[in-house]
């Protein structure tokens, strides 16, 4: 195992880009190239993710994360964290902001540089059952 420790640099990103709704931290936590991979898309270089952690914050009012539990690979290079997001839709999804209760979990995977940026991240997150709620929220609300 090399000498970084991945599990506090992941989660260091946590808390200073979204637990403080931060998109600009991102610019000393990841790499130039940064990837994120997520919904079976890839968003490339670290000023698209910038740009995308900002539009998915603006979507989500009363935005909280948690850490649910993480834990990093042997070697190091990879680190995984299962999160929830709670809050409020302000377009979340391209839904009409409505105010219906977001609660949303999901997986991340990290890869980790030995220099200590953040590479890539895959995301896998539970939408359709958030989506699902937002229109239980509204059928009741109508």
């Amino acid at each position: 195992m090399d000498g970084r420790n991945s599990v506090r640099i992941v989660e260091n990103f946590w808390r200073q880009v979204w637990q403080a709704g931060n998109p600009d931290a991102v610019d000393k936590l990841v790499a130039e190239d940064f990837e994120i991979t997520t919904g079976g898309v890839t968003i490339g270089s670290r000023d698209a993710f910038k740009s995308w952690v900002a539009a998915f914050l603006a979507s989500i009012d009363d935005f909280e994360f948690h850490i649910v539990e993480m834990f990093s690979s042997a070697s190091g290079d990879r680190v995984v964290t299962r999160w929830r997001v709670t809050g409020k839709n302000n377009g979340f999804m391209g839904f009409e902001a409505d105010g219906a209760p977001i609660d949303m979990t999901g997986t991340a995977v990290f890869e980790v540089r030995e220099d200590g940026l953040l590479q890539h991240n895959w995301v896998e997150r539970n939408a359709l059952e958030v989506e699902r709620n937002m229109e239980k929220f509204r059928a009741r609300a109508a």
